[in-house]
């Protein structure tokens, strides 16, 4: 059985006995919610995730397009793949790099 971990996003279908999962396991999740796109799905139980933003310039007036990556843990009960549109959000952390989590797929 899956708990609630406080967002409102769709609990997924398939189980895992993952120690990391935020629905199946102990790990909570707290601060920001990101949507971003998998650019990455190599390692083993992690996704590279990439975000968008505009970034204004004081001097110009204007904005320009920045993007960030970030990496994320993605739990087999979920199991994002590259191309794939999700949501993560912030844990506590989990190895040097990952402090986030994947929570959704919103778009295949």
């Amino acid at each position: 059985m899956a708990r609630n971990i406080g967002l409102n996003v769709k609990v997924p279908e398939k189980e895992c006995n993952d120690v990391n999962c935020p629905f199946h396991g102990t790990l909570p999740v707290r601060g920001q919610v990101i949507t971003g796109k998998v650019v990455s799905d190599r390692m083993q139980g992690s996704v590279v995730v990439s975000r968008d933003y505009l970034h204004y310039v004081k001097k110009y007036k204007r904005y320009e397009k920045r993007s960030s990556k970030l990496h994320a843990h993605n739990p087999s009960c979920i199991g994002a793949k590259l191309g794939d549109t999700v949501k993560i959000a912030e844990c506590r952390p989990i190895s040097k790099t990952k402090t986030f989590v994947v929570i959704e797929v919103t778009e295949e």
